[in-house]
């Protein structure tokens, strides 16, 4: 049988999840390890499976907010800041390779190509990339984090680059071939 609290929390969190997802969208960016969705899942989950062991919730909507709210904080503290990519060798070459294959393109056009090209990597190869190339986590963090082993992910990164260089070889000569 459904506690009181637990039946206050599920119609909460059904009339109220747009806005829930709304409040943590403006208080945080999405990247890899921060999505709002995600924010708010987890702390539901907290919240429905301790639902029992709380004393009656009076004011549910400033329980769930502080709950969200305390979960932001957690995040921000944990999420390693922003590293420039310059640091990243082989990010570094992929880059130079790019600016050498075709002086038609204009770094603009280079950066497109890039974006498209790792939106194009499968999903396991888009997350090692942005998240140590663009977000600046190393690889024990990662491991920490996930339970793969460090071996596994320089393996996974390196893959993603060698796959990256040939999309984006494949990206360029389309282009030369449209412009021909």
């Amino acid at each position: 049988m459904e506690s009181e609290n637990t039946k206050k929390l599920k119609d909460f969190f059904s009339r109220e999840y747009f806005s829930l997802k709304m409040y943590v969208s403006t208080k945080i960016s999405n990247t890899a390890n921060r999505d709002a969705e995600d924010i708010i899942q987890d702390v539901a989950l907290k919240l429905f499976s301790g639902a029992d062991r709380y004393a009656p919730i009076n004011n549910v909507a400033g329980f769930v907010y502080t709950s969200i709210k305390n979960k932001i904080i957690d995040v921000m503290r944990t999420t390693k800041k922003v590293t420039p990519v310059d640091n990243d060798k082989e990010l570094l070459d992929l880059v130079e390779v790019l600016h050498q294959t075709d002086n038609n393109y204009a770094s603009d056009q280079m950066i497109l190509v890039l974006k498209k090209c790792i939106e194009q990597l499968k999903p396991a190869y888009k997350d090692i990339i942005i998240a140590v190339d663009f977000e600046g986590y190393t690889y024990k963090e990662i491991a920490q984090e996930t339970g793969i082993s460090i071996g596994t992910l320089m393996s996974r990164r390196h893959r993603a680059i060698s796959i990256l260089y040939k999309k984006i070889e494949v990206e360029i000569n389309t282009h030369k071939n449209n412009i021909s």
